[in-house]
This record gives structure tokens, sequence and C-alpha cells, in this order.
């Protein structure tokens, strides 16, 4: 028998029973729509990782930081404890490693930023014009990184920085009242206050915290009733916001960034002769006699070459967390999110499969005497069972075409909700590559036709003249 006329009554054989092919197939749909769904979730969950990761260095990006306290051998049985700082000096020593494309210092403190009746604590990030470029941050409309040129700090602010914000008489803010404060990044300058323990100590008495030395000689505190002095408050602009609005948050979100050099200048004349928070002193409590740097972000020429600057830079004594190790642990547990959500999506298409097999079985019985005939004419064995499997795969084929699409639709139906929900991936939790299509649809038309195999050997098996007197 030629293919066309398989083809042919197999569409007949299931147009004919309308219901009970729409039933079969809608399970099929289901079945397909959610292992395309449930894998989606954990495809767009990895993807927005990777897009996280390439903001911060990509899989060759390398963040370096101090080491505290490492034994060194001294003389004979004795060991000096010394501790190992990100100053200038290393920074171009990290530049100069093999495979290294580039070193940017990073200093991170806590500071206060204050306007009106608000008030925010922030974490400034200082870095380099390079190493701000370098971030690829996506700005609000007019927004630019701060001018290293420029005697004024200016700042960038995340897209959810004001939600830490609060009233200072009420400290109420946007995660009580769900309102972010009414400041205009773009056109009203903050006052900045970079001496974060002074101004928490300000119109505090010093009987509150705050120790004055005696006269007496001997060392001990007296009190003192007089408050704190407050500290300095320097008016700064926003040169830029990050994009995202109040809805979407990413890596950069919640982070503060500036130019580095004028950081550090507006930092030593605040703490002129005096230890700048975060920063090292010696034993006597004097500054220490060279800047001191939070980490250094480190990028490698080739992502192979990670692992070689890691080990190379662990030799010389200091902490080393990669991009690519990261990845490599997330992966394993997107992998892992990916095989049970694929996995709880896989039974509803084995229930699918039974409901396939089920109708495939009602056929048989219902066209035994046609059978018969097939059987009596001369048709083959083997063109009966293309027949059943050829309706088992169509049903199979239909539901997997029409379960993608409905897929493509929850897909994007969650999308949209995700966006509008300010949940922090970007809007975009669920992605369906094309192969993933493809993929689904072969793997129905697979399981369809797996379903239609032991009704189609039952076809095969019938014995033509009872099939015909019993039909």
């Amino acid at each position: 028998m030629r293919w066309n006329d398989l083809f042919r009554m197999s569409i007949s054989s299931l147009s004919r029973r309308k219901l009970r092919t729409f039933l079969t197939v809608l399970g099929v749909v289901i079945g397909t729509s959610s292992i395309v769904v449930m894998v989606s979730l954990g495809l767009g969950m990895q993807r927005s990782m990777y897009s996280e990761v390439e903001k911060n260095g990509g899989a060759s990006g390398i963040t370096v930081t101090g080491k505290g306290q490492e034994e060194m051998p001294g003389d004979g049985a004795k060991k000096e404890s010394r501790t190992k700082y990100i100053t200038d000096e290393v920074v171009k020593q990290l530049a100069q490693l093999e495979h290294v494309k580039s070193a940017e210092p990073v200093l991170s403190l806590p500071a206060v930023v204050l306007k009106g009746s608000y008030e925010g604590m922030i974490e400034i990030q200082g870095m380099t014009p390079a190493g701000l470029a370098s971030m690829n941050l996506k700005m609000e409309k007019g927004g630019k990184l701060p001018d290293p040129d420029s005697r004024e700090l200016q700042l960038v602010f995340g897209n959810y920085v004001l939600a830490g914000f609060t009233e200072k008489g009420t400290g109420r803010g946007y995660w009580e009242t769900g309102v972010m404060p009414d400041i205009d990044l773009g056109k009203d300058p903050l006052f900045l206050v970079l001496d974060q323990d002074g101004y928490a100590r300000s119109g505090q008495p010093a009987d509150m915290g705050t120790e004055k030395q005696g006269g007496d000689g001997a060392g001990n505190a007296g009190i003192s009733s007089a408050p704190a002095q407050a500290p300095k408050k320097y008016a700064v602009p926003v040169s830029g916001v990050v994009a995202g609005g109040e809805k979407n948050q990413n890596a950069n979100s919640e982070n503060v960034f500036c130019d580095l050099g004028v950081l550090k200048e507006y930092l030593r004349r605040e703490f002129r002769g005096r230890a700048i928070p975060g920063q090292p002193t010696t034993k006597s409590g004097r500054p220490y006699g060279k800047f001191v740097y939070s980490s250094a972000k480190i990028q490698a020429d080739d992502m192979k070459n990670v692992e070689r600057i890691s080990d190379e830079i662990r030799g010389m004594g200091y902490n080393v967390t990669t991009n690519k190790e990261y990845i490599d642990s997330m992966k394993k547990q997107f992998e892992m999110v990916q095989a049970v959500l694929g996995g709880i999506g896989a039974v509803s298409l084995l229930v699918a499969a039974i409901g396939i097999a089920n109708t495939m079985m009602m056929s048989v019985y219902e066209r035994t005497k046609e059978i018969g005939v097939m059987k009596v004419i001369g048709c083959s064995l083997s063109s009966i069972r293309r027949m059943f499997l050829i309706e088992a795969a169509f049903i199979g084929l239909a539901g997997g075409i029409t379960g993608n699409i409905l897929s493509l639709l929850i897909s994007g139906i969650i999308n949209i909700f995700v966006s509008g929900g300010g949940m922090e991936l970007g809007g975009s939790i669920s992605f369906i590559p094309v192969w993933l299509l493809f993929l689904s649809t072969g793997f129905a038309v697979l399981t369809g036709t797996a379903a239609g195999y032991f009704p189609a050997r039952r076809a095969m098996g019938l014995s033509p003249l009872e099939a015909i007197r019993n039909g």
C-alpha cells in the first residue's frame, strides 16, 4: 500500500472520531507544554545568570582581595605574621602577569546620603575610568559616567538605591510605604557624609558612647556631656542612574559608583590626620602609609587562562574568586533544577502517552472488520502496522505543535508578570530557544509512535476471518 493511501486512511480514521482524537491530542498538548515551560524556566534563570556575570567581567573576570595574617617563615623556628593588602604597587604587579588583560582597583566604603527629610546608608564603590567603562553600565536617558577631571565627587546611582532611603523622624521608607522617596536624582543635589561613624555619633551625648581622655595622667577615660561634632556634608551631583526603573533589579541596582581618584582626594581631606574607615593602621593607631583597596578586578585575555592566573595570584598570598568558578557552580545547580522541572513535565507527557495507547487500542477493536478486509484483499502486515503508527505519530505531532504554541504564550505571560513584579531577573525568567521547540515536537512524535506500537502489533495479530466474522 502506498504511503499517501496510508496517510489518507489514517487521517480519515482520526477525523471520524473527532471528540476522542481531540481529547487525546489535548493530553499531548498539556504534556508538551508542561515540559517546555518547565525547562524554559531553568534556561531563563541560567541565561539571566550569564547576563549578570557579563556585567561583572564575564567568564574571564577575576576578583582579588587581601589576605589577613599570613604566616611567613622567619629566622630559625620563628614565624612572622603579615597582612597582604591590595595597593597600587600590587595592582601594577597583577597587571604585569602573563595573560592578564587589565587590572583595576576597587575601593568600597559605607557612607550616608542626605536629602531633605530623607537619609540613606549606601556603599560607595570607587573605580577607575577604565574599570567603570568595563562594566558596561546601561544608564537612564541623559546619564553618564563620572568625569575623572572634575573636582567634585559625581555619583552614579543604582536604580534601586532610593529604596533604602528612610525618613529621619519615622524611619519609614519604600519597604514600609511601597512608595519611593520623592527625590529627583537627575536634578536634586544630594549631601554626602563620608564619616558614617561621626554622623551616627553627632547629636549624641559623649556618655552615650563617645569617651574623652581625662587629664589625670593615668589614662582613665573622662566623661563629657557635650555632643559629638557633626561631620562635614558634601554637596554631590548624580551624573547618572542605572537603567531599570523601580521594577527591574540587577547586580548593580543597589550600588553607588564614583571615580576612584576623586574619592581618594575627598577621603584625604575629610580624614586628614586620622585613619580612613576601612583603611589599616599601624600598631600606634596612625594611618597606614599606603592607600589600601578593597579588591582588584582582573580581566584575563582568555577564559582558558583564568585558572592559571588564579593559581599564580593565590601563590602570591591573595584571595581569589573567579566568575568561572561561580558559573560552573551555578551551572550544576541549574542542571539539577532543569532535570527536576523537566521530569515534572515528563510525567504529564507519560500520562498523555497512556491516553494515546488507549485511544489506538480502542480504534483497533472498533475497526476489526476493516482490518480483516484489508488482510483478505492482500494488504501486508507491515502496511497495517504503519497505518496505526502514522495515526499515533500524527496525534503526537498535532499535540507537539499545539503544545509549543501554548508554551510560547505561557512563557510570554510569565515574563510579562515577572517584568511587572519587580523580580531580580530582568523580566526574562522564561526562555524558549528554537532547539527546544524542535526537540519537544520530535519527542512528542516519538512518544506518540511508541504508544501506538502495541496497538499496531495487536492489529497485525488479528485473524482475517475472525475479524470479518466478529466485526
